[in-house]
């Protein structure tokens, strides 16, 4: 049965000049709603596979992006206008700050894009990320039918850029001290890397400015896409290898390596593809936006936003491997296979520790040595769905977002971006307070060690050196994420995640089955039975009514190849991770459906 799409409604409009869009505006396009919140990183990864879409079929389909945010800071509207700069979105934003249109179209994952006809349709839904192949054959089939049943308007978008002013930096990452004094920062919107003098002056600009990913040649300047991450690596290891920075180059899926002599840059892992999981099991040598890099224990390690893990880099041999998490996104402690991470964005050495600001459970972890291997411990930090500004003991501190790390002395500075603060964890109380507030989306920090810090306030564009306050108390408000739970009978509850391959592919047994599901919760309690791993995308949970509200952890994955080609034909793995906020009700319904591509 065909459903009509609901109507657009929220708070305002970006990337209109001011025009609020109805359906009805649409009328005769084909648009694909893309919902989406600036903190996630598979909604950045969905913002690049979109945009050949976009372009291949740019007289025939409108993206909308639907913003329905998850954290306080995100429903700011200035950081949501900063962030559509900031990632360089090229189509109407909707802030939907109130998750008004999430929940007229009974979304339950970031990101979820609907796509609807040009009558007005929805003809399909997907969650996750890597769709754009499938959303071209659904395109690919649908606007000629339309063409020629006259219901395709063909013509311009109704996107209005907005003009950014100028500034020496836009959106800078991370920060580097060079020998000499000098520093080095990643400028991320302008796809490049700049040195700074020790007064902060700029003194040199390496990269193009556009976004690309070309290595250095005698005629030709390198180019980045959004670096973040900036690694010195000891001088024994660069005389040998020939290079002295390794840039995380995160929307390129890159290391990069950086030769301070002459500003050389070289590619020295990754292929330029995002990691997706093989249809084979096999392992490639592709990685997942790089958002931070350190040097720890005789090599470099790669906070690995887009899977959730944190991955080594050996230099010398050229090897990046998985060492600690799962690629389940959340908040566990343990063996460092088997911990859980969330996003994690900020790196530092601290000894015989390695520090993590793992962004979104709002937590600072770090990687500690154990006669057994690595391990992984929590040190601020509540989980997926928990945060806020308060200080206090480390058990009751809430951060919001945290994006950078440092050591300090017997403490850990941490930059709590969307908190717009500089926290500080003390070893010795085990206690967090505030040493500096009122900051644009800090998102590092390097202290000096004579009571000032540098700071990369990324939305004000600039790098700043502060005073750091003797240590204050902030008691802000706990919050949680505004998504609202859904309500599940207790008992046995059946979940099916739908999932229909493209037209022109099928479901791949050729290495066992074509789907794997996973599932679990928090509190653990919550499922008395139906958690772990298998094969069917439909499985019966029984949920205990005595645990109380909880959430479901769900991962599934699907591999479909297509319909020509015979034993070559190309495979594609869909893939998705939802946390999906339950309360547990009597009367409630009995079936939970989650569209992977339905």
């Amino acid at each position: 049965m065909a459903v009509r799409a609901p109507e657009l409604t929220g708070r305002s409009w970006l990337g209109t000049g001011g025009r609020a869009l109805s359906l009805q505006d649409l009328r005769g396009r084909f648009v694909l709603l893309d919902f989406w919140t600036f903190c996630c990183i598979n909604c950045l990864h969905v913002l690049d596979e979109l945009r050949p879409l976009e372009e291949a079929y740019a007289d025939a389909l409108v993206v909308v992006g639907v913003h329905s945010p998850k954290f306080r800071h995100e429903a700011d509207p200035e950081a949501l206008a900063q962030a559509v700069e900031r990632y360089g979105i090229t189509h109407p934003v909707l802030d939907d700050a109130a998750l008004t249109t999430w929940r007229s179209y009974a979304v339950r994952a970031w990101p979820t894009l609907v796509l609807v006809d040009p009558e007005g349709y929805v003809v399909a839904q997907l969650a996750g990320e890597g769709h754009a192949l499938a959303l071209g054959r659904i395109l690919e089939e649908q606007v000629p039918l339309h063409e020629a049943g006259g219901t395709l308007r063909r013509g311009s978008g109704p996107y209005v850029p907005a003009e950014a002013p100028a500034t020496e930096l836009r959106f800078p990452g991370k920060l580097l001290a060079l020998p000499g004094g000098d520093l080095l920062v990643s400028d991320s919107a302008r796809h490049s890397l700049v040195r700074l003098s020790p007064e902060l002056e700029v003194l040199q600009r390496l990269g193009s400015g556009v976004r690309g990913r070309r290595d250095s040649a005698s005629t030709t300047v390198p180019e980045f896409a959004e670096p973040q991450g900036l690694c010195l690596l000891p001088p024994d290891v660069a005389a040998e290898v020939g290079y002295d920075v390794v840039v995380a180059d995160t929307a390129n899926h890159l290391l990069r390596g950086l030769r301070l002599a002459d500003g050389r840059v070289t590619t020295v892992a990754g292929t330029g593809r995002q990691w997706m999981p093989a249809p084979d099991g096999s392992t490639a040598h592709d990685l997942s936006s790089p958002w931070d890099v350190a040097w720890w224990d005789d090599r470099v390690w790669v906070a690995m936003a887009g899977i959730h893990q944190l991955w080594t880099f050996d230099p010398r041999t050229g090897e990046a491997v998985a060492a600690a998490g799962t690629r389940n996104e959340g908040l566990v402690d343990g063996p460092a296979g088997r911990a859980w991470f969330a996003q994690p964005s900020g790196l530092a050495a601290a000894g015989d520790a390695l520090l993590v600001a793992d962004s979104e459970t709002s937590a600072v972890r770090r990687v500690v040595r154990t006669p057994e291997g690595y391990a992984v411990e929590t040190l601020v930090g509540q989980g997926l769905f928990d945060f806020g500004h308060v200080d206090g003991p480390a058990a009751e501190a809430l951060l919001q977002h945290p994006l950078g790390v440092a050591a300090d002395g017997d403490g850990v500075l941490v930059a709590d971006t969307y908190n717009g603060a500089v926290r500080r964890w003390d070893s010795r109380s085990g206690s967090v307070s505030t040493v500096l507030d009122g900051l644009a989306e800090p998102s590092d920090v390097l202290p000096l060690g004579d009571g000032t810090a540098l700071i990369v306030e990324s939305s004000a564009h600039r790098v700043v050196r502060r005073s750091l306050s003797s240590s204050t108390s902030v008691t802000g408000e706990r919050s949680r994420t505004q998504r609202p739970p859904t309500d599940l009978a207790p008992g046995e509850v059946r979940l099916d995640v739908v999932f229909a391959p493209p037209p022109g592919q099928h479901l791949d047994e050729r290495w066992g089955p074509s789907t794997r599901l996973h599932v679990s919760s928090t509190p653990e309690a919550l499922l008395r039975s139906g958690s772990g791993r298998g094969a069917e995308l439909s499985r019966v949970l029984d949920l205990d009514p005595s645990v109380g509200d909880g959430v479901l952890h769900i991962a599934a994955t699907a591999a479909s190849c297509d319909d020509e080609g015979g034993e070559s034909a190309a495979c594609h793995v869909t893939q998705q991770d939802w946390g999906v906020p339950v309360r547990v009700t009597a009367g409630a319904a009995d079936v939970l459906r989650l569209p992977l591509l339905g």
